[in-house]
């Protein structure tokens, strides 16, 4: 198991950082208001309120503050000041934090909760705040330290509060290690899903549509196609069987299931029609659920896999939108597994190794699982109010990892409201993080939709069930590819496999022709016949990665061969057209990921 990332000295000096930076940004900007700064995965934040200008309008940083606060920082980590903790009362923080009225906020909801108050301050500076910090601003690497971005930011992320000004900043241990970390931003640059979706015109996003809604476009929509193909198939081999379910149903419901009112806020607006009451659906499982109850169950039945590509719509923060990692319409890899508790370990252990086998496949080489808990004090408000299962569940999931030697992590409160769960984050090529997948262990919703079967005793047994999202939804897994491959998608994926190039236009014919016998063979292949110079458009498929180019001139066409460039640079003359055919057909039944 990694270490806790919160206990670790890097978050401790990002930690420590972020208070420095604000220290220097009220000297800049005395009248500033602060937000929060925490540590973020690589790096650290400070959200500010600037105030109201001369012009009447919300103040914002300048790019050329950003060297400015950063020089002062380094003076302030170079003096070597003492981090001080200090625990003080409600009354006694709310005077000496009476100007900062962000602070103010978070101190009276630290006191409802009656939770102890506490200030850590160096040389000036004091924060609301419980750390942790490490001893002294000098144990900052000045040279590990660099200012990023300016950012807007709403307030606790609701759009209906005051937009702040957020500061990035990044720290690392050392000089090179920072370097390291930039060039990986850079290349991220490159490879961003939102800047390749439109240049290999896979999706776009249109403010008609609405912020968060994708339109898939020709290309990006076989990648849809191809990632259902492979889903199908997997779970084929695994004994699901496919269900279909609305996209829209009424309020009674999310009422049964629970969802509501708790996940009110993540739904779309009620929908109201002939005295009934609808949403559009944010999660596919109460449908599943009612598919499971449409008839009498018997433990010969079990396990029951119903797996969905159901499209559910959420309404997430327009500050939290970001290409396709986070969408307000998602098509989800789901499935819902309904078994007896003897067939737990089996069945939680196959969607685990479902996991291990498209992370193989897409050669995704690290990524961690993360079992997310519950936490005592939030039953009946956060969770299902069943302390004793929820210890036998987290029990269940923790045994059976460790008995199949599944490397995890444990988190406190991060569980579902109805049962733990294995949350997954995967890592690029290039070593950026994402969260793709879930596998949940549920109690807590079948005894809601009284969901039975009948064991071997002629009993009525409620079922557990497993939620399960392996490829997590079309949306961010194709955003990942779309980075993890920098747009490069091995052959079976590429929307484009095959580009065939005329030498001039007397091979115009020939080009048809071998672009159609390879469209027959089931390849995705097209002819170019624009007027165009051979070496544009062998430019133009480069620059729209093609996997395949076959140039033709005329004694490829009196030999019938063709003259193959790969995407990679190498190439082959005088191919023989049965042959370059016979070759991508195997690499697209093995899907393979070498060209």
């Amino acid at each position: 198991m990694s270490e806790n990332y919160e206990q670790s000295h890097l978050y401790k000096l990002r930690h420590t950082a972020a208070h420095v930076l604000a220290q220097a940004v009220l000297e800049l900007y005395p009248q500033a208001k602060l937000g929060i700064g925490p540590p973020i995965a690589d790096g650290f934040y400070y959200d500010f309120d600037l105030g109201i200008g001369e012009n009447g309008r919300s103040q914002t940083f300048h790019p050329d503050d950003l060297p400015k606060l950063e020089k002062r920082m380094r003076q302030i980590i170079a003096e070597k000041h003492p981090l001080v903790y200090e625990e003080v009362s409600v009354d006694e923080v709310r005077q000496r934090l009476a100007d900062q009225p962000y602070k103010l906020e978070l101190i009276n909801e630290l006191a409802e909760k009656g939770e102890q108050i506490s200030l850590y301050q160096h040389d000036s500076f004091v924060d609301l705040c419980r750390g942790p910090h490490v001893a002294h601003t000098g144990k900052i690497p000045a040279a590990g330290l660099k200012l990023m971005s300016i950012a807007g930011a709403y307030w606790r992320g609701d759009e209906k509060r005051p937009q702040l000004q957020r500061i990035y900043g990044t720290a690392w241990p050392n000089k090179k290690e920072l370097k390291n970390h930039l060039a990986m931003l850079e290349e991220a640059k490159k490879r961003d899903h939102r800047k390749l979706g439109r240049e290999l015109e896979i999706f776009i996003l249109d403010e008609d549509v609405g912020s968060g809604l994708p339109l898939w476009l020709p290309n990006g929509n076989i990648l849809r196609e191809e990632s259902v193909k492979l889903a199908n198939e997997m779970e084929d081999k695994a004994g699901y069987v496919r269900v279909a379910t609305p996209h829209i149903a009424k309020e009674s419901l999310y009422l049964q299931s629970g969802h509501l009112p708790y996940y009110a806020d993540e739904m779309y607006p009620v929908m109201e029609r002939d005295g009934s009451r609808y949403y559009l659906k944010p999660m596919n499982c109460p449908f599943h659920h009612k598919i499971y109850a449409s008839k009498p169950r018997s433990y010969r039945d079990l396990p029951l896999r119903l797996s969905e590509y159901g499209m559910v719509y959420r309404y997430e923060q327009s500050g939290t939108l970001m290409g396709l990692l986070r969408v307000r319409s998602i098509e989800q890899n789901d499935a819902h597994i309904y078994c007896a508790e003897s067939q737990l370990e089996e069945e939680f252990m196959g969607v685990i190794n479902l996991y291990r086998s498209y992370f193989e496949l897409f050669g995704i080489e690290k990524y961690v699982m993360r079992l997310s808990k519950h936490s005592p004090e939030k039953l009946g408000v956060k969770y299902v109010d069943n302390g004793s299962m929820w210890l036998k569940a987290e029990r269940i999931i923790r045994e059976t990892m460790l008995k199949h030697d599944v490397p995890f992590v444990e988190a406190e409160d991060e569980a579902a409201f109805y049962g733990p769960k294995i949350d997954v984050q995967i890592w690029s090529a290039i070593g950026r993080e994402f969260s793709l997948a879930t596998n949940q262990l549920d109690f807590g919703v079948p005894p809601r939709f009284d969901l039975t079967f009948t064991n071997a005793q002629g009993e009525l047994e409620t079922p557990w069930c497993i939620h399960r999202a392996p490829l997590g939804a079309h949306e961010r897994f194709i955003g990942f590819l779309i980075e993890h491959y920098a747009g490069n998608f091995p052959v079976w994926l590429a929307p484009e496999q095959v580009r065939v190039i005329p030498i001039t236009d007397g091979q115009n014919e020939y080009a048809q022709q071998v672009a159609g016998q390879l469209k027959a063979s089931g390849v995705r292949a097209q002819a170019m016949l624009e007027s165009d110079r051979m070496q544009a458009k062998i430019r133009a498929a480069q620059q729209m990665k093609v996997p395949y180019m076959l140039v033709v001139g005329e004694r490829e066409a009196a030999a019938g061969t063709v003259s193959l460039r790969k995407r990679d640079g190498s190439r082959q003359n005088g191919l023989a057209l049965a042959a370059f055919e016979a070759l991508v057909a195997e690499k697209i039944a093995r899907r393979d990921a070498v060209l």
